[in-house]
Parts: structure tokens; C-alpha cells; sequence
């Protein structure tokens, strides 16, 4: 059996590494047998929806017979729309998360680290019918996430995606985030109180609140948020070029928050 990978390093363009806790096999069929609970209830509500309706037209000799005709095959083809629609739907309104999945604080992502796309929800749910055989034991399913290295199945392999788990992270106290940076724009603090004097509270307590849960974001949003970030306050700041060369968004972010948040805390 290949040795297990237990989480997803990303770096992003800008240098920035972080790690992704991958899901394990046990915690995933925890989730899968939650989904397949939904799935059957709600499968028996829309059966019933359908003999209620079957009985109401059958005091109506012609639509009777054409409900009953109809009503066979219209139970296998709802049962398979409700059996891969409902994860269709659910990962992409919820971001990569089913019932289940929701539950045991599990999220569909692409492998690259990046947010879901539809298609890859539509290839890996379509999938799921290989990865149940034989006889809806997901025997070919739980095969490939025991022999692959990240515990994808089949539908994961072929869609570029990976299930993680979420950890809830403590933002780190004021004093040691302040004591943790290394601040480039103490080198010009009349620059500083500048900084200091043109931000108001509630930007202030926008950029504390992301620089402390930078962690908790996709890296697509990461970068988008902290360049949005960088880009407002390098209009407001205009520190010299000598000090911010270099300097990622997020790094240029970080400094705002040290400069900021350095005089509430000396």
C-alpha cells in the first residue's frame, strides 16, 4: 500500500505556503453513509409523492393507465437524479460540502488547492457510479482511496479534486501577532502615524481580522483579498520604494497591521 499523504502543502504565487489537512478514509465513509441516509429519504418522500399521485388519477381511466405506465420508469430515473443530483447540488451551493460532509466538517476541493468548479462536480458525482460497483458497496470507491496517496476515489482522480478537512484555527492575541512581525515600516515612523491617522477603526479591524485568519481562506480568495488589501493602502501609505520592494500583498498587509495595531499595544 502506497504511504498516505496527510495533508495538502500549497504555495502560492507570491511564496506563501500553508497546509491542508486531507480527509481520511474512516471519516469519509462516516460522511458517505449520512449522504446515503438523505439520499433514501429523500427518495422514499418523492415515491410516496408519486403513489399518492398515482392514486388520485386512478378514479380516471385513461390518465390512470398513463400514471401507471409512466410510474415504473419514472422511479428508476428518479432515483438516479436523486442519487447524483443531490451531490451535484449540494457541493456546488455549498462549496464542496454535502449533508454529510457538512456534518463531519468535510469540503470537496481542487487538488491544486483551489475552489471548486462545476465541472468538477458534475465529473466526480457522475463518477460516483463507478465508484460504487459492485452491487452499491462502493467497493471500486473505497479500493482507490485506500492504494491512492491524498485518499481520492475514482471520481476524484478524474476530477482533479480532493476532499479536506476543516480545522477550526484560534486567531492569535493582539500581543503576540504585534510581537511576531517584522515590520519594514518602522523604519519611517513619521509615515507611520500618517497610517495611523487616515485609517479608521473599522478598516483597521478589517485588516487584523484578515492577517489572523489568513489560514481559514481558499488561496484563491487569499490572494485576491490581501491584493484588494495591499492595493487600498499602498494609496494610503506611500511608503518609499526602498522599504516596499519586495514585499508580497500579503506581507505589505501584515505591516499595515503591525504599524497600526504596534501603537495600541506600547
Amino acid at each position: 500500500m502506497l504511504g498516505k499523504t496527510t495533508s495538502l502543502n500549497i504555495r502560492t504565487p507570491e511564496g506563501v505556503a500553508f497546509e491542508i489537512p486531507i480527509a481520511s478514509p474512516f471519516s469519509r465513509c462516516l460522511a458517505l453513509a449520512i449522504d446515503t441516509a438523505v439520499i433514501v429519504a429523500l427518495t422514499i418522500f418523492l415515491s410516496q409523492v408519486m403513489w399518492a399521485l398515482s392514486v388520485m388519477t386512478s378514479s380516471i381511466p385513461t390518465l390512470g393507465r398513463v400514471v401507471g405506465d409512466f410510474g415504473s420508469g419514472a422511479m428508476v430515473v428518479m432515483q438516479f437524479l436523486v442519487a447524483t443530483g443531490y451531490g451535484m447540488a449540494t457541493e456546488w451551493l455549498w462549496s464542496g460540502r454535502t449533508v454529510g460532509k457538512r456534518m463531519m466538517r468535510l469540503r470537496v476541493i481542487d487538488e491544486r488547492g483551489l475552489s471548486l468548479g462545476l465541472k468538477q462536480v458534475v465529473i466526480r458525482n457522475l463518477f460516483r457510479l463507478l465508484d460504487m460497483l459492485p452491487s452499491m458497496f462502493y467497493l471500486l470507491g473505497g479500493i482507490s482511496c485506500l492504494l491512492t496517496k491524498r485518499c481520492q476515489r475514482l471520481g476524484d482522480i478524474a476530477a482533479g479534486t480532493l476532499v479536506i478537512r476543516e480545522t477550526e484555527t484560534a486567531p492569535p492575541s493582539l500581543e503576540e501577532f504585534v510581537r511576531a512581525e517584522r515590520n519594514s515600516f518602522a523604519a519611517m515612523p513619521h509615515l507611520e502615524a500618517r497610517l495611523r491617522q487616515r485609517t479608521t477603526p473599522e478598516e483597521a479591524r478589517l485588516v487584523l481580522d484578515a492577517v489572523t485568519r489568513r489560514n481559514e481562506l481558499d488561496p484563491g480568495a487569499r490572494l485576491e483579498l490581501f491584493g484588494q488589501l495591499a492595493a487600498y493602502f499602498r494609496e494610503r501609505a506611500e511608503f518609499p520604494d526602498e522599504i516596499t520592494i519586495g514585499l508580497s500583498d500579503e506581507q505589505y498587509v501584515r505591516n499595515v497591521a503591525a504599524t497600526l495595531f504596534h501603537r495600541a499595544s506600547v
